[in-house]
């Protein structure tokens, strides 16, 4: 149905991605430490067939982003909201991850507008890795029944030693009965829809794919940030998305 190959080099291609650089009124969402840089290509560029997100420890004095607001590192948030959107189907992605602690990537969906209202209308996190648990990856959804607010998420893990050093293919298969989510076509976590409603099972309208490297934050901060790290980045080889 849809797909991004990354075979042109430069900025991300316009006619599938934007940029999300919303915060709320306190900072960045999650307490993460992040900028969200838009078309900035030292922090999201396409380059020998690959997206490249890239988090980076900056220097306040010479970096020069707009409504900078002191954050100490930068990094991308890419989305197809406003340009594409699915009801149920196969989504993978293959991807290279980032280590180091205080990194927190994650391949992600959210409800389209104008139905965004967290965490009613549903999250699906096909990805999750944060790097003071290195080679863990998590599958998780969150609804309004279930989520990380109530500490009540649903979710699963499983061992990835390599996902830092070898690309994998991070994979959703979504129903109107049931979500999957598995790594190289082995399944580790399945959330099925028991009819109880909405606020159980709120997946039966469009979302949209994120693609992002946060950097400390709620979840990704909890250990602490290792500068030395940085800059990290996330290898995307390809995305792609099939219906029946």
């Amino acid at each position: 149905m849809w797909s991004d190959e990354f075979d042109v080099a430069g900025l991300p291609d316009s006619t599938k991605w934007n940029y999300d650089t919303e915060r709320n009124s306190a900072g960045w969402y999650n307490n993460e430490l992040q900028y969200y840089a838009e078309a900035r290509p030292a922090n999201s560029t396409v380059e020998n067939g690959m997206l490249v997100i890239t988090a980076r420890r900056e220097d306040l004095s010479t970096v020069g982003l707009p409504d900078w607001s002191g954050q100490r590192y930068s990094s991308a948030r890419l989305i197809t909201r406003g340009k594409a959107s699915w009801t149920y189907g196969f989504i993978e992605v293959r991807a290279k991850l980032p280590c180091g602690t205080g990194t927190w990537p994650a391949i992600w969906m959210l409800s389209q507008p104008p139905e965004t209202r967290w965490p009613d209308d549903g999250e699906i996190d096909i990805m999750e890795h944060v790097g003071f648990d290195p080679g863990v990856v998590h599958g998780t959804v969150h609804t309004g029944a279930y989520n990380h607010t109530r500490g009540n998420q649903m979710s699963a893990t499983t061992s990835v030693p390599d996902a830092c050093n070898e690309f994998h293919r991070y994979q959703l298969t979504w129903t109107a009965t049931r979500i999957t989510i598995g790594i190289d076509d082995r399944n580790y976590y399945q959330y099925s829809n028991d009819n109880s409603g909405n606020a159980e099972w709120p997946f039966d309208s469009p979302q949209f794919l994120i693609l992002n490297i946060a950097v400390g934050g709620d979840w990704g901060g909890q250990m602490g940030v290792n500068d030395s790290v940085f800059p990290v980045r996330m290898d995307v080889d390809y995305v792609r998305v099939y219906q029946r």
